[in-house]
């Protein structure tokens, strides 16, 4: 068993922790969450540091550093980590992430339980990937909802999962935090627009979709 590292946190991984914190509070306040659902992780090499299980945001403090390797053995800390570890790991060993964020967000829960995919609404569906799938449902904290999930983000930063949630990652907490916004946003747009009587959403076609994602190539600032 990988020995815990207690009291031997990294500059680099206290650094982490400190944003991950602030991330999964910004959950809260935002209303992505309620009380502890929901779920934040940061990679620091090989070592993935993550919210504990059932420990208010507002409480955890720097003493509080989770973490866990690649294969989920705890090398940081004494919390127990999250319910929902093996979804963030799935996405670590598949993808290139650096962080995950995970959030039971009421309009795309919502969304999650009419349809097996997000209806092309917005362009912003382009910086996901394209359209944003949809899980089928499998208990929390299981491997079976892991599989589930990453046949649903196959070329795709971010899904839904049916009666749960999101999921979205990023080369960084900002960017996988900005995605998980953007998809409750488009989910609360076509659930607007969709309740109009005597009305059909207009959407996207693909065609469209791609120009957008070539757009997006070469939008922000120059790096």
């Amino acid at each position: 068993m990988t020995e815990s590292r207690v009291g031997q946190v990294s500059a680099e991984e206290s650094e982490a922790w400190e944003a991950l914190v602030a991330t999964a509070r910004r959950t809260v306040s935002d209303g992505l969450v309620v009380g502890t659902s929901g779920n934040v992780s940061v990679r620091v090499g090989d070592t993935v540091l993550v919210t504990p299980s059932g420990v208010p945001y507002d409480r955890l403090a720097p003493g509080d550093v989770t973490g866990v390797d690649l294969d989920g053995r705890q090398v940081l800390g004494t919390l127990v980590p999250t319910s929902e570890l093996p979804m963030h790991l799935a996405v670590y060993r598949t993808t290139g992430a650096r962080a995950v964020v995970h959030t039971h967000a009421v309009h795309a829960t919502a969304v999650s339980l009419l349809v097996p995919e997000l209806p092309l609404v917005h362009y912003m569906a382009a910086a996901l990937g394209g359209p944003v799938r949809v899980a089928p449902y499998a208990a929390y904290g299981t491997d079976a909802l892991a599989r589930a999930m990453l046949a649903a983000l196959t070329d795709r930063t971010g899904c839904l999962l049916r009666n749960h949630g999101t999921i979205t990652y990023g080369t960084t907490l900002d960017q996988a935090y900005d995605r998980t916004a953007q998809l409750e946003w488009m989910c609360r747009l076509w659930l607007t627009a969709s309740s109009v009587p005597g009305h059909t959403p207009s959407l996207l076609t693909p065609a469209q979709l791609d120009e957008v994602t070539e757009r997006l190539r070469g939008y922000g600032q120059p790096t």
